[in-house]
């Protein structure tokens, strides 16, 4: 076996022993579960902050911190820190039974005023969650033994999906209360399966196993997090066996080595997407649908991503709860170049613009990209591409900073039109870069209705609208490709979160 420098010191003194005798890593024999992850965790407040809405980290914190409501690996609710609840009769409060015997994991109660408090605290403005306008459906949160009570301010037919989604976690009042939010950050404390034991930033994160976590404790007593953003780097790890389990990798590197590893590939709840911001040459409805025409999705799944993906062109996919198969935007490269020729643009006199995309953060997103620029180029688009990191594309949506196309996978885990369609393209959510008047009139009326049936319909008209004018351009729903050592198994969650707690010894 030949190692150049680089991997040398990507390696341990250990593994490479291990590598160079060409043993293989056994799960009954780690104590130490390394996985090698795709992104870095900026922050450790699961609640607020940009990378609270990061679908990729959930997996982190859900590792660590405790959710309202459990979602088990197919979507489903289930008990978790509540173990019951509801609306009354008139809908004008919200009731919640909180567990009992659970413990925070410096050993004391987690009690209903916890529960109450996280729910204020995250409705609260001031705080600073990115989904305050959800949490702030709900007011005067108030503690009747086990139970918790909310009045609520304004209807919101998902407020309980939200308690298993992004921001829905239960912190502990005293602890935060006492140690504010550096303290929290310095040395987080939850309820979940794993406890934070070290965190080197940009580095890696180790868990220890929680003994008395309600839902048992977790197989492997400890995990080590590796932040490694560089697919190919991933690759090395899991190959070379300095980390057990990886997932995102490029799909011909997964078919190559799932004959030596073990590995599973499943549709996800993510989409990969392109983000059209309402400026500059993007303001031209011939611009857009000519942008979006011009795309082969199919083929681009069936070469760059050896099949793994399914195209879409809204932003619901088959398992969500407002998708409509009859909306189709094909490819037709000639209807591209006819649009672009109504507005002065050819291959000779390009129209021309700049789209950011992350580079090995999905699966040949940045190829995928290269792939997209070259069809345009084609019809008469020149786009400039720019790489940027998974959180500055964070920073830059929230303060409606995009450049006119951005490449992004959007998590939708809950499966409703609200948190695909909905904040994606709601002009005054703070995850939309769209900002025309006609779609937030037709989506406004559509957060508090109460007839589910017209709801579901009304988000359809609103995809038809999006796809007919082309304000957003769909590609695919993914498939997540996840590689680990024989002998752990690796349970997916069709949300795309990687949870170590999930995962078994053969």
């Amino acid at each position: 076996m030949k190692l150049n420098r680089r991997a040398l010191l990507q390696l341990s003194g250990a593994t490479i022993a291990v590598a160079a005798l060409g043993l293989p890593a056994r799960a009954q024999a780690i104590e130490e579960l390394v996985i090698a992850y795709n992104v870095n965790l900026p922050a450790w407040d699961p609640t607020t902050g940009p990378s609270a809405v990061n679908p990729t980290i959930q997996g982190i914190y859900q590792s660590v911190f405790d959710q309202f409501i459990l979602q088990q690996p197919d979507l489903k609710p289930a008990p978790g820190i509540l173990t019951e609840w509801g609306w009354n009769d008139d809908k004008t409060q919200v009731w919640m039974t909180v567990r009992e015997g659970v413990t925070w994991h410096d050993g004391s109660a987690l009690t209903a005023e916890d529960v109450a408090w996280s729910l204020a605290r995250v409705a609260d403005p001031a705080t600073g969650s990115p989904i305050q306008f959800v949490w702030g459906t709900l007011s005067n949160h108030r503690v009747e033994g086990n139970k918790v009570l909310a009045d609520v301010v304004q209807f919101d037919p998902t407020i309980f999906k939200w308690m298993y989604f992004l921001t829905g976690y239960v912190l502990p009042k005293a602890y935060y209360t006492k140690v504010g939010a550096e303290g929290f950050e310095a040395a987080p404390i939850g309820s979940g399966p794993y406890m934070v034991e070290k965190f080197e930033r940009d580095a890696f994160v180790r868990l220890k196993a929680n003994a008395n976590y309600w839902g048992g404790k977790p197989d492997f007593e400890t995990v080590t997090i590796k932040f490694v953003t560089d697919a190919a780097a991933r690759v090395a790890e899991v190959e070379s066996g300095n980390a057990h389990v990886t997932l995102e990798v490029p799909y011909e590197e997964y078919d190559r080595l799932k004959a030596t590893l073990t590995g599973t590939a499943t549709p996800i709840s993510d989409i990969g997407m392109i983000f059209l911001n309402d400026i500059d040459v993007m303001l031209d409805p011939n611009v857009r649908k000519a942008a979006a025409h011009a795309i082969d999705k199919q083929t681009i799944i069936d070469r760059l991503l050896k099949g793994y993906g399914v195209a879409i062109d809204t932003l619901e996919t088959a398992q969500y709860d407002a998708y409509d198969a009859s909306i189709k935007v094909p490819y037709d490269p000639d209807l591209a170049v006819k649009l672009l020729a109504d507005s002065g643009y050819s291959v000779d006199n390009p129209v021309k613009f700049k789209i950011q995309t992350t580079k090995g953060f999905k699966p040949k997103d940045y190829e995928m990209i290269q792939a997209i620029v070259g069809l345009w180029r084609k019809v008469g688009i020149e786009a400039e591409i720019e790489v940027y990191e998974i959180a500055k594309h964070y920073e830059l949506r929230a303060a409606d900073q995009l450049a006119p196309a951005a490449f992004y996978n959007w998590g939708n885990s809950v499966g409703d039109p609200t948190t695909s369609t909905g904040f994606a393209m709601f002009g005054p959510s703070p995850h939309s870069v769209w900002d025309g008047k006609d779609l937030i009139d037709m989506i406004g009326p559509l957060w508090g209705e109460k007839d589910e049936a017209k709801r579901i319909d009304g988000w359809k008209k609103v995809d038809a609208f999006i796809a007919e004018n082309a304000l957003v351009i769909p590609l695919l729903q993914y498939v997540q490709p996840i590689l680990s050592a024989k002998g752990v198994v690796v349970t997916p969650h069709a949300s795309g979160a990687l949870l170590p707690h999930l995962m078994k010894r053969a």
